[in-house]
């Protein structure tokens, strides 16, 4: 049986969502899908509702830019992009199309992003996790991020400081 879905401001309406693969605004240039809410299977969604409560105190919050990802959408992916550092191959399955992995930043109480080492959908190594090509700020808000990610049962992986597995993702089947 395959695990519901949940709508993450059901959870916890004060994350931000800006869902850019529904819109031009990513690196395929294109919209990939047409949906605007972000969808996480449900320990997920607990564990982000967690991150978000545990950020608000020092006036921070998330936002996610990608969750879950129909299977068509990974494919268009893969198509312009085959390198498995960025884009996981969809004949084997991947994270977001799971509901178990997230793109996030985080934002001030304004509800502005934070600086980071670079943009979202950065395919450089200047995106590596540990890479130390960024300003001192951007530094410290990428480990301040990975710090509160892990602490609530996120795994990031190394080519891209904004990506997070919920621990354990392949217990979860595809979904699609």
């Amino acid at each position: 049986m395959k695990p519901p879905l949940v709508d993450i401001h059901i959870v916890n309406p004060r994350i931000q969502v800006e869902l850019l693969y529904a819109t031009p605004h990513n690196f395929t240039g294109q919209v990939v899908y047409d949906f605007d809410r972000c969808l996480v299977v449900q320990p997920v969604a607990l564990a982000l509702d967690a991150v978000q409560r545990a950020l608000e105190p020092q006036g921070l919050g998330l936002k996610i830019w990608d969750g879950y990802r129909p299977i068509a959408a990974q494919w268009k992916f893969w198509e312009i992009m085959p390198d498995e550092r960025y884009v996981s191959d969809p004949r084997k399955g991947g994270r977001h199309t799971r509901g178990t992995a997230v793109d996030v930043t985080l934002v001030d109480a304004a509800g502005e992003e934070l600086v980071m080492p670079t943009g979202f959908d950065d395919f450089s190594a200047r995106a590596h996790r540990d890479s130390r090509d960024a300003s001192p700020e951007a530094i410290r808000n990428r480990e301040r991020l990975r710090a509160v990610m892990e602490g609530h049962g996120f795994l990031g992986i190394e080519s891209e400081w904004w990506h997070y597995d919920w621990a354990g993702w392949e217990r979860f089947p595809l979904i699609d």
